[in-house]
């Protein structure tokens, strides 16, 4: 990034600014700063360099707000909210595919089995996270288990593999809140034929930091690092390409944070339940999304209302062509029509 100094652009400042770096917007800098009002202020997405500081990293800002879309079912378990909308499965927000958000809802006590039974997938990741209630998951390489409360179940589709997920045995029975969200995960054509595999991530191996150097306890705010890193820690996932997936809560009103994201990342922001306000006037609803610019490498988080949970994605872009048809994601045509006949012909278990 280009910087010129604060001192050179106005000599008039160098006793109020010492040493104060800013980018070249600054020769749009408002008089009010001039004046010595020193606030932090959007300028061409540059965050203006407050007094006595050294401004280097550029604001991410707003591309796009997206309101919450309607929600449908997902076989007789899954209420969701399809997040992404007109965007899945596009270029738009790769190296994520689709996201589905099934908000708390309240099921009765059944013997019925509740989800979606036997189905493939090949030339993707499936990553569930399952926040009230269980999900239980079987699949063609053995694979079982049962997601709860804060686990998070990654599994690697790739060359293929068929799987069913319910409702738990143990929670239908018993009924209560259910939430859980399923979000789609690019595989770059390199590795869209590697061998299927399963992460099973307890709730416990998920390590959680404050938001804030103050708020140790994290009364105001924390974040669990499911995949990717946070200040120097990194979650547990496996990825094929860089991507980082984080669990906000924000639990205080009005106390803003700023997040330090990768640089030409795509970063979208789901709002799970509350309000949240992004730079400077950006306001997102529950179920609603918002989507920053690759450029820059900050973005400053405000909850609306108190108890707010985010979930944060953010991924280096996957440059190649998607094909995509029901379960299979992959480049060609022809590589669907090959995994369609690999299905029937029994070739993914």
């Amino acid at each position: 990034m280009v910087v010129t100094s604060c001192r050179r652009a106005y000599p008039s400042l160098a006793g109020w600014i010492p040493g104060c770096l800013c980018g070249a917007a600054i020769l749009h800098l408002p008089w009010t700063f001039m004046l010595g009002l020193c606030k932090p202020t959007l300028v061409r997405g540059q965050e203006v360099c407050r007094k006595g500081s050294t401004c280097t990293m550029a604001t991410k800002v707003i591309k796009e707000i997206m309101p919450a879309p309607r929600p449908h079912w997902v076989g007789n378990g899954f209420y969701v909210y399809p997040v992404f909308n007109h965007l899945a499965f596009s270029q738009h927000v790769s190296p994520f595919l689709m996201f589905d958000y099934a908000a708390p809802k309240w099921f009765e006590p059944t013997t019925q089995r509740r989800g979606v039974g036997r189905h493939p997938h090949r030339g993707f990741e499936t990553v569930t996270i399952a926040f009230e209630g269980e999900v239980e998951h079987g699949d063609s390489m053995g694979n079982r288990g049962v997601i709860g409360p804060g686990d998070v179940q990654w599994m690697t589709a790739a060359s293929g593999i068929v799987h069913e997920e319910y409702h738990a045995e143990s929670f239908a029975k018993t009924g209560g809140t259910f939430e859980m969200c399923q979000l789609w995960v690019n595989l770059p054509q390199a590795y869209k034929m590697t061998a299927p595999k399963y992460q099973a991530i307890l709730a416990e191996n998920i390590p959680e930091l404050p938001l804030w150097e103050d708020d140790a306890k994290m009364l105001h705010g924390r974040l669990r690092i499911i995949a990717g890193s946070y200040n120097g820690v990194q979650g547990p996932a496996s990825t094929f390409t860089p991507i980082n997936l984080w669990d906000v809560q924000l639990p205080s009103k009005g106390r803003s944070v700023e997040l330090n994201l990768p640089e030409r990342h795509n970063t979208l922001i789901f709002v799970r339940r509350g309000s949240l306000k992004v730079g400077l006037d950006g306001l997102v609803g529950p179920q609603g999304m918002v989507q920053l610019e690759m450029q820059g490498s900050v973005v400053r988080l405000e909850a609306s209302e108190p108890r707010t949970q985010l979930l944060l994605l953010g991924g280096e872009p996957i440059d190649e062509p998607i094909a995509h048809r029901g379960p299979f994601v992959m480049n060609t045509a022809e590589e669907l029509a090959q995994a369609s006949s690999d299905y029937q012909s029994g070739k993914m278990g």
